[in-house]
């Protein structure tokens, strides 16, 4: 029964990544005829599939923007951009789709040493700080044996000073790791979708105008209250409350 199992599931799979090949293939070609929106609709049936790729999101953001659609044209090409950081001709066409946008918003820089731990921190991934910090535990246990059992003096200094050195990395490692997770939890990217929209100083109607968005503008997510309203900030530090229908989040898959 499990075995007929397996061979049910792989014939699925392929039948599935056969039908996604179909469809991307489709949309290639909708796309290269001009037909962005017939491009558009076979890439969302891949993703509603629950199939997602940089090279999906780059030609569902190359064809929104040939709409000229701002808003998920910047959307995708984020997308995009999360899967493949360093990708050249996503980071270009997501300038220019940003050209687009009237929100010019200056981002603050960061300075001194908290620029300096920043760029540190995030020169790796949370699962990359983990395991140099294991690694170097496994290096400190090897030393402090070789220390432990060396009868020669020279040996034994240079066994304790180089295990000492391993722990200590490992301790600044695991807590790099731990900045880099806080960093990853705190990151709630969105993208502005309503073409105009009014930030509030309070989480209601009657409060009073903030000020003005557009679509395409990106923002950070702080909070959210009943589901309705979400407090956000911009790259140059304001923060204001926008009704959440407003906006929709990156990092939901």
């Amino acid at each position: 029964m499990k075995k007929i199992l397996y061979i049910l599931t792989i014939l699925l799979c392929t039948s599935l990544g056969a039908q996604n090949n179909v469809l991307f293939d489709a949309g290639n070609k909708a796309y290269n005829e001009g037909d962005y929106q017939e491009a558009i609709n076979s890439y969302e049936r891949i993703l509603n599939q629950g199939v997602h790729s940089s090279e999906l999101y780059f030609n569902l953001g190359n064809a929104y923007y040939k709409l000229n659609r701002i808003a998920p044209s910047i959307y995708y090409y984020e997308k995009a951009l999360q899967l493949s950081p360093k990708n050249k001709d996503v980071k270009a066409n997501l300038s220019f789709a940003k050209n687009m946008t009237i929100d010019a918003i200056e981002t603050v820089p960061e300075i001194g040493l908290s620029r300096i731990s920043k760029s540190i921190i995030n020169a790796f991934s949370f699962d990359a700080w983990a395991m140099f910090s294991v690694g170097l535990v496994m290096v400190f246990a090897i030393l402090f044996l070789g220390y432990y059992f060396s009868s020669a003096t020279s040996k034994k200094r240079l066994a304790f000073i180089v295990s000492s050195s391993a722990i200590i990395l490992a301790i600044v490692c695991l807590f790099f790791a731990y900045q880099k997770y806080k960093y990853v939890q705190k990151d709630k990217p969105a993208i502005v979708f309503a073409k105009e929209t009014d930030i509030k100083t309070d989480p209601n109607l009657r409060s009073e105008v903030a000020f003005t968005l557009h679509e395409g503008t990106k923002v950070q997510v702080l909070e959210t209250y009943d589901e309705n309203w979400t407090k956000i900030k911009l790259a140059d530090g304001k923060t204001g409350w926008i009704p959440t229908e407003d906006i929709k989040l990156l990092n939901n898959i």
